[in-house]
C-alpha cells in the first residue's frame, strides 16, 4: 500500500514564489524599521549631547565646560561611525 500523495510541480512552484515574494516584503519591512531606528537613535542622542554641551556652558567653569564638549564631540564622532556602518549593512 503506497502512501505517498501525488505533488503538483506547478502548486510547488506557485508556493515557492509566495514564499519569496513574502520573504523580500519582510526584508524591506525590515530594513525600513532599522532605518526608522537608526534616525531616531541619531536625533536623541544629538538631543542628550546638545544638553551636555549646554550644561558644561552653564558651570562658567572652563574646565567643565571644555570637557563636556569634548566628551560630546568624541561621542558624536563615535556614534557616527556607528550609525554610518549600519546604513551600509541595511543598504
Amino acid at each position: 500500500m503506497d502512501n505517498k500523495t501525488p505533488v503538483d510541480p506547478k502548486a510547488v512552484e506557485e508556493a515557492v514564489a509566495r514564499i519569496k515574494e513574502m520573504s523580500e516584503r519582510l526584508i524591506e519591512a525590515s530594513r525600513g524599521a532599522g532605518l526608522a531606528s537608526l534616525n531616531a537613535y541619531e536625533k536623541s542622542l544629538e538631543s542628550m549631547l546638545s544638553f551636555q554641551r549646554s550644561a558644561g556652558k552653564a558651570t562658567q567653569i572652563d574646565f567643565i565646560s571644555e570637557f563636556a564638549a569634548m566628551q560630546a564631540n568624541y561621542i558624536k564622532a563615535m556614534s557616527e561611525a556607528y550609525t554610518s556602518a549600519a546604513r551600509q549593512l541595511l543598504s
